[in-house]
C-alpha cells in the first residue's frame, strides 16, 4: 500500500509538470464516438493527419455512418481509406467492427459502448483487428471509461522515468497507472495525451532534449545514459 501511495504521488507530480508545461491537449480528435472508433482503427501505424484525410474521404463519399459502412463494398471502402495506409487491411477491420455492431446491437453503437468496461474490453478484443491499444482508445475516448492507453511513447517516457514494471507487457504497463491513480477517464485521457506530446517534443527516441525537459529533476535517465 505504501508503495502504491508513493507511485501515486510520483505519477501525479509527473502529470502536473507535463500539464503545466504543455497545457491541455484536447484529445481525442473526433466529433462523435463513431468518429473516434473509426479513428482508433485507422490510426494504427499511421499519422493522424493521414487519418483525417481518410475520414474526409468517407464524408465526401457520403459513407460516414454505420449504415453506409455496412452497405459499401470492402473494395470501395479500401479505396477511400487509402491515405491512412494499409488500406485493404484497415477496410477489413472496419467492416468487422461495423458488422459486429449491426449483428449484436442492430447498428446502435451507443448500446455497445455503454456496457461495463471489463465486458466491453473483452468484446472489443474479440473483434478482428482490434488489439489492446485500439480497444483502450475506444474505451477511454469513445466510451468515456477509465482504461489507460499504452503505446510506444508511453512506454518510453515511463521507462526513462524509472517507473517501468518488472514485466514488459501491455497490461503490466497499464497497471502502473491503474493501481496508482483514481479511475478517472478524464485524467487518463489527458495524461496519455501529455505523455505522447512529451515523447514527440522532448523525450525523443534518439537525442532527447534532457537539459530542457520539464521532468528533468524527477528523471534518472539523463544521469544514467551518459
Amino acid at each position: 500500500m505504501q508503495q502504491q501511495v508513493g507511485n501515486r504521488v510520483v505519477l501525479l507530480e509527473i502529470y502536473q509538470l507535463l500539464y503545466d508545461h504543455y497545457g491541455p491537449q484536447h484529445w481525442w480528435p473526433g466529433d462523435s464516438p463513431f468518429e473516434v472508433v473509426l479513428g482508433a482503427i485507422l490510426t494504427q501505424a499511421a499519422a493522424w493527419t493521414n487519418v483525417e484525410k481518410a475520414l474526409a474521404n468517407l464524408k465526401e463519399a457520403d459513407c460516414f455512418s454505420l449504415e453506409a459502412l455496412r452497405d459499401i463494398s470492402e473494395e470501395h471502402l479500401a479505396s477511400l481509406l487509402r491515405p491512412s495506409g494499409y488500406f485493404n487491411a484497415k477496410a477489413h477491420k472496419v467492416k468487422a467492427l461495423i458488422n459486429h455492431v449491426w449483428e449484436k446491437y442492430d447498428g446502435d453503437l451507443d448500446i455497445m459502448l455503454s456496457k461495463d468496461m471489463v465486458e466491453l474490453r473483452q468484446e472489443l478484443l474479440s473483434i478482428y483487428g482490434i488489439g489492446e491499444e485500439t480497444a483502450d482508445d475506444i474505451i477511454v475516448f469513445a466510451a468515456g471509461k477509465p482504461s489507460f492507453v499504452i503505446d510506444s511513447y508511453t512506454r518510453r517516457v515511463v521507462s526513462r522515468l524509472g517507473q517501468a514494471p518488472e514485466v514488459d507487457s501491455y497490461r503490466a504497463y497499464q497497471e502502473v497507472f491503474h493501481r496508482a491513480l483514481p479511475a478517472d477517464p478524464a485524467l487518463f485521457n489527458e495524461f496519455h495525451a501529455l505523455l505522447d506530446q512529451h515523447a514527440k517534443a522532448t523525450c525523443k527516441k534518439t537525442q532527447p532534449a534532457c537539459e530542457s525537459c520539464c521532468l528533468n529533476l524527477l528523471c534518472p535517465f539523463p544521469r544514467t545514459s551518459t
